[in-house]
């Protein structure tokens, strides 16, 4: 095995993903960082025949794994910046002819995404094992010599490492593409140098390979209620990103109302949460969830997207019946070369797009905002309790605490109903315990 860490030494990393220009590229890309090492590499007057050899056995390995932790997206705004010189040109009135003049400075404009991950680090880990120790040195050195991956701006030390933490993505058949070498990548990059020189822009060549993300130990007894499964994200556009979590309810009813219009019938149970008699289904069924802004300094509370939540335990024939109605909707919106729409009546209407592929920019959208290991849990919405516990703010001080004791109670047994212990400590309020969620007293 070989790993080697780099560390952002702004707790920042500063990348173009390939695809768009506006979005960061995260985990750092195995052929970003190769390239990184070839370019040290050549930068030396007389680049060292064993340091290539090195390069050489490290493109010829199976892609690595990585190990690197959630990372906050931060917005991306346009600047305009100097590009490099050129000549500018004028008329010479008496010659009659163009003449050169003092250099020109245009400005045009650039974005510069950038990510800050939880732990400024991240691991790249290979199965295969050096052929000789002097190997493992002189890629060491190499490292050493690296002080920056993807912009000027982003910092980095690198280093071997003999003791690298567990892996977080492999390769895969599922999951994102990542841009990796194969043998032959070195040669490559000096012909796309050598090209560059008359041809522009450049471009870095790559193989693509999927990562998908590491499951964790089942040792680790990692808890998931019932209810757990797979979200379908729909983002808000830009336009409609207008309604507060207050609207919250009806946002999930018209989603659920659209997703029941486009669905076949009869609708299966798992999907509509009811029996043919009306009566709550005891399964878990399909969920609609509206995602509001949260947690963050800025936090305002308005509804970024909605998503379907898809339990794991569903029955394959609502499984099937969720999907296709989504897939129907796209495309009858796309035969109208429109957004998919929520009608919210006089408020005006929503519309969205339901990501694919890559990891969304807005924090809000992502999955493990919502779902990832926590000892430690907030609802972003009041909740509604199961039972009435009695009158919270009227009455003697002892039943106002007789009903508090039956709400946190109720909440417990709400654990246990989808699958969960009874939490070690439940607290309830009217008022918010994070930044951009509104009062209980707010809500209908």
């Amino acid at each position: 095995m070989l790993a080697i860490e780099v560390n952002f030494l702004t707790e920042r990393f500063v990348a173009t993903a390939h695809h768009d220009r506006r979005a960061a590229e995260w985990p750092p890309h195995p052929a970003r960082l190769f390239s990184a090492l070839v370019a040290v590499w050549a930068d030396d007057d007389a680049p060292s025949p064993d340091e290539r050899r090195a390069l050489e056995w490290l493109e010829a390995q199976d892609p690595p794994s990585i190990a690197a932790t959630e990372a906050v997206t931060r917005k991306v705004l346009t600047n305009f910046v100097p590009v490099n010189d050129q000549v500018a040109l004028k008329p010479d009135l008496k010659k009659g002819k163009l003449v050169d003049s003092f250099p020109a400075r245009t400005k045009q404009p650039r974005e510069f995404p950038s990510v800050t991950p939880d732990e400024p680090r991240v691991t790249y880990i290979w199965a295969g094992t050096p052929t000789s120790p002097e190997t493992a040195e002189v890629l060491d050195g190499l490292l050493g010599r690296v002080t920056r991956l993807g912009h000027s701006s982003s910092l980095v030390s690198c280093r071997l490492t003999p003791d690298p933490p567990d892996p977080t993505c492999e390769p895969g058949p599922m999951g994102e593409a990542l841009r990796s070498v194969r043998r032959g990548q070195l040669a490559a990059l000096e012909r796309e140098h050598n090209r560059h020189q008359a041809v522009k822009p450049r471009s870095l060549p790559f193989t693509a390979v999927r990562y998908q993300q590491v499951e964790p130990d089942a040792a680790e007894d990692v808890l998931r209620p019932n209810t757990a499964g797979h979200l379908v994200v729909f983002e808000f556009l830009r336009s409609s990103r207008r309604f507060p979590a207050t609207r919250a309810v009806q946002i999930a009813a018209t989603l659920r109302d659209a997703i029941f219009h486009h669905a076949e019938n009869p609708i299966p149970e798992g999907l509509s949460g009811h029996g043919e008699d009306g009566s709550p289904v005891p399964l878990p069924h399909v969920g609609f969830l509206p995602l509001p802004y949260v947690g963050w300094d800025h936090a305002d509370g308005r509804i970024m997207g909605a998503a379907v939540s898809v339990p794991d335990s569903l029955d394959e024939p609502s499984r099937r019946a969720v999907l296709r109605a989504v897939g129907t909707w796209e495309s009858e919106a796309s035969a109208a070369n429109q957004d998919l729409r929520l009608t919210m009546g006089r408020s005006g209407d929503v519309d969205m797009n339901r990501l694919t592929g890559f990891e969304p920019t807005l924090e809000t959208l992502r999955t493990k905002t919502w779902g990832r290991s926590s000892r430690r849990w907030v609802s972003a919405t009041p909740a509604a309790l199961p039972t009435n516990p009695g009158r919270l703010s009227t009455g003697t001080a002892a039943a106002r605490a007789k009903a508090w004791a039956k709400a946190e109670q109720a909440v417990a047994d709400s654990c246990r109903h989808v699958g969960l212990p009874e939490p070690t400590a439940v607290t309830v309020s009217h008022d918010p315990f994070m930044r951009g969620v509104r009062p209980a007293s707010h809500f209908p």
